[in-house]
């Protein structure tokens, strides 16, 4: 019986790699908010639901962390620390980049004239503001589009510190 990965190269594939990026940036930014709002939470079944987040989000980000060795770049330094801003930035880069996608998928499938042009008119909104949201953390260096090694370095420290928060 063949292995699993014969005749596939020990490495992550470039476009796996950039999807391994987005769950781990986008998790990581949940489970930091998840961890902040926990403590705040009364109602028992809903603090229940977020503990069972929380636990689940950490399971992910261990997982996919393992991972990260197969990228195809090995150039990584994850000595410093992260800061607050690059986390809470990804969560909103992250929030919008899901509503773009929800409001495009909603555009298709409205059929009333009104609703869609609010629906595209919201749609533009979130476009132009991911776009700001981007811009602010390439910016800083939050967010180093351009460069693989730092992009997931990035990622490494953002989980790490979610995890251990």
């Amino acid at each position: 019986m063949a292995k699993p990965n014969a005749g596939y190269p020990a490495h992550l594939a470039w476009h796996e790699t950039l999807e391994l990026h987005e769950l781990v940036a986008f998790q990581s930014a949940q489970l930091v908010s998840f961890k902040k709002k926990l403590p705040t939470l009364h109602d028992p079944g809903l603090r229940a639901l977020y503990t069972e987040a929380v636990a689940s989000l950490t399971k992910n980000l261990t997982e996919l962390l393992a991972f990260y060795p197969k990228a195809p770049s090995a150039h990584r330094d994850s000595k410093d620390d992260v800061e607050l801003p690059d986390v809470e930035s990804a969560q909103l880069l992250g929030i919008m980049k899901t509503a773009v996608r929800n409001y495009a998928i909603a555009v298709t499938e409205t059929a009333t004239p009104q609703l869609r042009d609010t629906f595209v008119k919201h749609l533009n909104a979130a476009i132009a503001l991911h776009a700001k949201v981007f811009d602010f953390m390439y910016e800083r260096g939050y967010y180093p589009a351009y460069n693989l090694d730092q992009l997931l370095a990035g990622d490494v420290k953002n989980a790490t510190r979610a995890i251990q928060l």
